[in-house]
């Protein structure tokens, strides 16, 4: 008998959610939260109600009642450090999350939230898995400049080890075998080294490049005039690193498209800042090209705006030396999501617990 599996993927600006009988889709719709609307709410953890609202609509709109679910399964956050897999959401995790005990805000967070709020009205267990905190990363990459702060992982790990396993597949390897540096753009960018099946080094989305919503590594001497001037809470600093960031600070908008529209009109300041994003994304992928001594079997661009020409030719033109740019645009989240919950399901993968 097959078994009937929700996945819900929420992003920054969109909660994507799928229906699934074992790993075939029945469904899955992308549901846009316009700007304005998400600028109603004064955290991301308070767009938890209107959220787990909209995945509850999209069931009764299905005809699916919650009961006939056997799992629901969410994308991972911002939890401490944890492995690849799954893991069973519980009220530790619940807690961790809506009052950010060592959790950094983050849209991703929803997904545990609204799993388990479905869940609890149906009676089933609920699972994040592939969460953004999971690699086996070096413990020689956690060291920074201060001893205080650890470099800890956080990437978008669900989509970028989905996509190379099945990069991995298409030459008719196992992903074990492949050393590979894995880019995901979007409305943040990460970039992380998978060595023979391991993620040993990430650059994570406040740290690296810039991107359409977060402000990417800036010098930390005038970031700290400016968390130190008086004209900005704390909250509003972190709002401008993720979230306020990046192409948003300088347009009033995170589209992409819009702005690659502007620069491909010849806009001189959409086409300077456009630009500007994809040469740090080319540095920050360059600089992880040593970890792997050279060795890099491929660099894969994945994600949203992986769609655009413009970007990813800028950005191959760079890093082609580095091994063959893979575009593999979009995202395979959904799919991953319900994939790794049938895998516990049938018993051939074990939960972890939180």
């Amino acid at each position: 008998m097959a078994h009937l599996i929700l996945a819900v993927n929420p992003g920054s600006t969109s909660t994507k959610i799928g229906l699934f009988s074992d790993s075939t889709p029945i469904f899955t719709e992308t549901m846009e939260h316009e700007h304005k609307e998400l600028e109603k709410y004064p955290s991301i953890v308070s767009q938890r109600q209107m959220r787990s609202r909209i995945a509850e609509e999209l069931l009764m709109k299905h005809a699916i009642n919650p009961d006939m679910l056997s799992a629901i399964v969410g994308r991972g956050g911002l939890l401490p450090p944890l492995k690849t897999g799954g893991y069973l959401i519980n009220e530790k995790m619940i807690d961790m999350i809506v009052n950010e005990k060592g959790v950094s805000p983050h849209a991703s967070n929803l997904g545990a939230l609204i799993a388990y709020d479905i869940a609890e009205k149906a009676n089933r267990k609920a699972y994040i898995y592939d969460a953004v905190s999971a690699s086996d990363i070096l413990p020689v990459a956690q060291i920074t400049g201060f001893p205080e702060i650890k470099r800890n992982s956080f990437s978008h790990v669900l989509n970028c080890r989905a996509n190379a396993i099945e990069y991995a597949k298409s030459l008719g390897k196992a992903y074990e075998e492949m050393n590979l540096i894995v880019a995901h753009l979007g409305g943040g960018i990460s970039v992380s080294v998978y060595q023979k099946g391991k993620i040993i080094d990430t650059v994570g989305d406040d740290f690296g490049c810039f991107s359409p919503e977060r402000s990417g590594s800036v010098p930390l001497l005038d970031f700290i005039e400016l968390c130190y001037s008086g004209n900005f809470t704390k909250e509003e600093m972190k709002k401008r690193v993720r979230g306020q960031g990046g192409l948003k600070a300088y347009f009033g908008t995170p589209d992409v498209r819009t702005i690659e529209k502007m620069a491909l009109e010849k806009d001189e300041k959409a086409e300077l800042i456009l630009t500007a994003m994809c040469y740090t994304i080319g540095k920050t992928i360059g600089s992880l090209a040593p970890v792997l001594k050279g060795r890099c079997d491929a660099v894969i661009l994945t994600g949203g705006i992986a769609r655009s020409k413009f970007i990813t030719d800028k950005i191959a033109e760079m890093i082609g030396f580095i091994g063959e740019v893979v575009i593999r645009p979009g995202e395979y989240e959904l799919e991953a999501l319900a994939a790794g919950a049938l895998r516990i399901i049938k018993g051939e993968e074990t939960v972890h617990i939180f």
